[in-house]
């Protein structure tokens, strides 16, 4: 069954929703580089507004957008929408959690071994002509203790990724923890500041919220073992950087890497000058198979949120 509508895409999206949303018969206008004055001028034309990260979904929007049936977020956190102003409306906001699941995962298992590994500085070294092979005395990660802090989709998958890779699992979460995921891993599931003390790796997977802003603060930094490394490709906001950069300094954490950042693009350069921390810049859902799934699955929503059936 077809449906109508104006669907106004805000941000770079994969084609193949693009393409799904025009052949269910939505006229779909395509400015991924649209700004925030041009939006609040013409998003009263438009039924749906889909967005990713970059564009802010504001009260300023939401009010302009007289006509908005659905806010779509192509991935994961709705934190760049003001969901109570959109809920207040009866505007019907979505995301697709599930489609970057598995892309988030391998980016944090890769870090998780460049880490171990020392990868980016023998890469940089071996390309500048020093042989410095004496100098990477790495570490395993089979058979360490992996906490993975929010046990949810990306959570799990990366729990059965380790598992893979014969490391031992231990979970805190404040919902209810999968019962078939915590018998198929053998996870250990526990308290917060347990898992900071026991872990050699801990892999962060929260929304930003008021309770999570600076869950990483220097207090529960400072739980953590000396050895021990920390990997975050959630929300920035969660990890205190100037605590993060203190304990990665003062050698009372091993390393750390970061695939997003309290201000993005990171402007803190005495933390992003540390040998010990690895960045990358909020790829995390950043693969083509991810993109894809994600913009054929909000097309998907879209489409049978406009015809009545969720």
């Amino acid at each position: 069954m077809q449906v109508s509508g104006r669907v106004l895409v805000c941000d770079s999206i994969d084609q193949a929703g693009i393409d799904s949303m025009k052949r269910a018969g939505l006229a779909v206008d395509y400015k991924p580089e649209i700004k925030a004055n041009e939006l609040v001028a013409t998003v009263k034309d438009y039924d749906v507004i889909v967005v990713r990260s970059r564009t802010k979904v504001t009260k300023e929007v939401i009010d302009a957008a007289s006509s908005a049936k659905i806010i779509a977020r192509v991935g994961v956190g709705l934190d760049n929408v003001d969901v109570k102003t959109a809920e207040a409306k009866k505007i019907r906001v979505i995301n697709a959690p599930e489609a970057a699941s598995v892309a988030v995962a391998e980016l944090a298992i890769g870090l998780m071994i460049s880490l171990a590994r020392s990868i980016p500085r023998a890469d940089a070294e071996t390309k500048k002509g020093s042989w410095i092979k004496k100098d990477l005395m790495g570490t395993q990660l089979s058979g360490k203790y992996l906490g993975i802090v929010g046990v949810g989709n990306i959570g799990r998958h990366i729990g059965r990724m380790a598992k893979a890779l014969h490391m031992n699992l231990i979970g805190y979460d404040p919902y209810p923890i999968n019962k078939e995921f915590i018998s198929e891993t053998g996870m250990i599931v526990t308290d917060f500041n347990t898992l900071l003390e026991s872990a050699d790796y801990i892999t962060c997977h929260v929304p930003s919220t008021p309770e999570t802003k600076h869950m990483f603060n220097a207090e529960r930094l400072a739980k953590m073992k000396p050895t021990a490394y920390l990997v975050n490709t959630s929300r920035g906001e969660i990890i205190d950087e100037n605590a993060l950069y203190e304990a990665l300094k003062n050698g009372k954490l091993a390393g750390a890497a970061l695939d997003v950042f309290e201000v993005e693009p990171p402007t803190n350069k005495l933390l992003l000058g540390l040998p010990n921390l690895v960045c990358t810049p909020h790829i995390g859902a950043q693969t083509k198979e991810g993109q894809e799934l994600a913009s054929t699955v909000i097309a998907e929503k879209i489409i049978q949120i406009l015809r009545g059936v969720i």
